[in-house]
């Protein structure tokens, strides 16, 4: 029974290490799920997959026919559970959609754990290595990637003094950008006049330029360009 209890505590804290390493990178760069959350993921799934294994061990005096826990389905239920803690930790402001990658990380943390708990160290290092790189290399790999920066945006004009949507495309188009949609307002009981558009752009310093080539225009009367984040 001792070397068990050795073996049980081994796993768990293999488990501890692997997620706290994950957890690391997470706080490193500032997410709310970080250090501490990874790692009681990934403690939480081996200690309970644990417990498939030793059941008739940690379980005295019950026949050992009549235990019928099925490993592969409290696996299932521990990755449902960890569905609910990833949500958490996703939200939407404006255009942009944050906390996928950390959802993705508990994710993949909670399957490490399983793998730790039943004793697959093999696959468990290799996930977990591969966790730290997509997570480390693949960030700076997207960094230098071009990619289209969103943003949507919005122009108040006086009603008799709106420069036209021609206009609106024309200037939009001079500084980079293209219109992905184009909406109109009467507002003010009809007193101004407002498009409101989402943009994109392939370089993100156009924002700045755009911005400042607004605040010069004496038609406009307000503008807002809301930055889609990372």
């Amino acid at each position: 029974m001792g070397n068990t209890y050795s073996v049980i505590a081994t796993h768990l804290m293999v488990s501890l290490a692997a997620g706290g390493l994950i957890g690391l990178e997470r706080t490193f760069h500032g997410r709310p799920a970080g250090f501490r959350t990874h790692a009681l993921v990934c403690l939480a799934s081996a200690l309970l997959m644990q417990f498939t294994i030793y059941q008739w061990r940690l379980l005295p005096g019950i026949p050992v026919e009549t235990l019928r826990t099925d490993p592969t389905r409290l696996a299932q239920g521990i990755m449902t559970g960890i569905g609910f803690l990833g949500a958490g930790v996703i939200f939407k402001e404006g255009l942009s959609v944050r906390g996928l990658t950390t959802a993705a990380s508990i994710w993949i943390t909670a399957a490490i754990g399983i793998l730790i708990g039943v004793g697959f160290y093999f696959p468990a290092a290799v996930a977990t290595a591969l966790t730290l790189a997509t997570l480390s290399i693949f960030r700076w790999i997207e960094i230098r990637m071009p990619v289209q920066t969103y943003a949507e945006h919005w122009l108040l004009f006086n009603r008799q003094n709106a420069i036209s949507e021609e206009g609106i495309r024309a200037l939009m188009k001079e500084h980079g950008f293209k219109v992905s949609s184009m909406n109109y307002y009467l507002t003010n009981d009809g007193a101004s006049f407002e498009y409101r558009m989402t943009i994109h752009t392939a370089h993100s310093d156009n924002m700045g330029k755009l911005a400042e080539s607004l605040r010069r225009l004496d038609q406009v009367r307000e503008f807002r360009i809301s930055p889609a984040g990372p």
